[in-house]
């Protein structure tokens, strides 16, 4: 974790877990040879609150003569501007906090105080969102310049050596609420599994994302080599050929790896590359020459004889294609069920989006609401829609062939293309903005706008209200740095912990 002549920035917002790890620093700072510095960002979220964990973290830091560097962003003004969720938001502003010290105070480690019940929700949350092998591995002890050296400790163990030795610690009484999913496993699901089950399962849970952390480092090697044998870079730019004879001598799991880092390589990117995706290009080796597929980031997959093509095309020869995806006759299509990617929505009750990671909420709201209707900014995040004149069912889904919006009270009517072209939505996002949709009549477009159709009128019997919320970590990204206002310290891969609590 730590080297000779290292610059380790540690994260310290004041609560137990980032307090005990800058006391640990400090302690081993002159027997190995490093240096510590502290980064400390104040959200402005908790007002006085938050102003005190400031200070007191200084103090801590003056007598422990350790130069501290604080950050104070305005965390709901960059999420409303960027139109991010409190938690992206926080967790980029942070991100960009550790880098900035990194960068420009010479840092060569950052040092986040994760532990071993942090890894054990993460490992919970990830199984539960379906992140596969990758989310098992839980939070990492190293991962590049991102170091936890706490992952061995649990929570009490952490407060209970505090104690010990006199030290106090801020707390920040917004982590005692349930309103997030990481509190709600931390509180209620984990504690009970440790009751009900094993009073291990914290440990055997941090155990087997060791084990699995090891497995996909060799599945990563065995890639590796998967790619020199199938793998051609064809004379473009992010254009590469997966050769059929060897493809096929692969077992199915490292095939599916394999194609997942093709697909990223061509695109560039791993954000948005899913397992839908990867089935996808696996089934274009069942398709007859010729067969073709759209994918995220403008990537072509292309089936060839003897082998599946990937390549990047460019922004304006998509836009002249008109975005057509799969020029194959999707399943769904032949049998009648819903397309993939399509989800109906439970109502009343919870949906989830993974395309998106956004979760809809459904209710019915009384006839009162009438006037609230009228009250709700265009591009909000919550609708009160004509239940009444549903014509098929309301799904949750991305935009399809013939999706249209009425755009007046006399019923004309617009194509959502034409739609999102005019209001200026780049090529890419249009891709994957999720939607409210009954058939192809595009009911709302969250944070854009709602179809006139559907607005509740006076005569409207059964009104429904529908309101979007966005987790980050949802799955696709489980290497990615914890988020929210209650975060705790920044990791690649430990979904979301308290915001103070770095």
């Amino acid at each position: 974790m730590i080297e000779k002549n290292d610059v380790v920035v540690a994260g310290v917002s004041g609560g137990a877990d980032s307090v005990c790890l800058l006391f640990v620093l400090c302690a081993l700072r002159e027997k190995l040879g490093f240096q510590v510095q502290v980064c400390h960002v104040n959200h402005l979220l908790r007002g006085k609150d938050a102003d005190e964990d400031e200070k007191y973290v200084e103090r801590v830091c003056a007598g422990l003569g350790v130069p501290c560097r604080v950050f104070r962003e305005d965390v709901e003004l960059f999420a409303r501007n960027g139109k991010y969720s409190l938690e992206e938001a926080g967790r980029l502003v942070r991100r960009s906090a550790f880098e900035t010290m990194c960068r420009e105070n010479g840092g060569t480690k950052i040092a986040t105080a994760h532990h071993r019940d942090d890894n054990a929700e993460t490992v919970l949350l990830n199984m539960a969102r379906g992140t596969g092998l990758r989310g098992l591995c839980g939070i990492r002890p190293v991962y590049g310049k991102w170091i936890r050296p706490l992952l061995c400790l649990t929570r009490q163990e952490i407060e209970e050596g505090l104690a010990e030795e006199g030290i106090s610690w801020r707390t920040d009484t917004t982590n005692e609420e349930d309103e997030y999913t990481r509190n709600r496993i931390r509180h209620r699901i984990l504690p009970e599994l440790e009751r009900q089950v094993n009073a291990g399962t914290s440990r055997h849970l941090g155990e087997l994302a060791e084990q699995a952390g090891e497995i996909w480092d060799y599945m990563q090697e065995q890639t590796d080599e998967a790619w020199k044998l199938c793998v051609k870079e064809l004379p473009a730019v992010n254009r590469l050929s997966i050769e059929e004879e060897p493809f096929r001598t692969l077992a199915p799991a490292l095939q599916k790896m394999l194609i997942h880092r093709c697909i990223c390589r061509a695109a560039g990117r791993e954000r948005d590359i899913e397992s839908v995706h990867v089935n996808k290009v696996l089934d274009l080796f069942l398709r007859q020459t010729g067969r073709r597929l759209d994918l995220p980031g403008r990537v072509r997959a292309l089936r060839t004889y003897g082998a599946v093509e990937l390549q990047r095309i460019s922004a304006d020869a998509a836009r002249e294609e008109g975005g057509k995806a799969d020029v194959d006759i999707p399943e769904s299509a032949r049998t009648g069920n819903p397309p993939m990617g399509e989800i109906p929505l439970q109502i009343p009750g919870e949906t989830y989006f993974p395309e998106t990671g956004e979760r809809i909420l459904c209710r019915f709201a009384e006839q009162a609401d009438y006037i609230s209707a009228k009250e709700i900014p265009q591009k909000s995040y919550t609708k009160l829609i004509d239940y009444d004149i549903i014509k098929y069912s309301l799904s949750a889904r991305t935009r399809q062939a013939g999706d249209y919006l009425t755009v007046d009270s006399r019923g004309n009517r617009q194509k959502l293309k034409s739609y999102f072209i005019n209001e200026k939505v780049p090529r890419e996002e249009r891709e994957h903005k999720l939607l409210i949709a009954d058939g192809r009549h595009i009911v709302w477009i969250p944070g854009m706008r709602m179809s006139s159709a559907y607005q509740v009128r006076k005569e409207t019997g059964k009104i429904l209200e529908i309101k979007i919320t966005k987790e980050k970590n949802n799955g696709r990204d489980d290497q990615g740095i914890d988020s929210g206002r209650r975060s705790g310290s920044e990791d690649p891969g430990a979904g979301r912990k308290d915001q103070q609590r770095l």
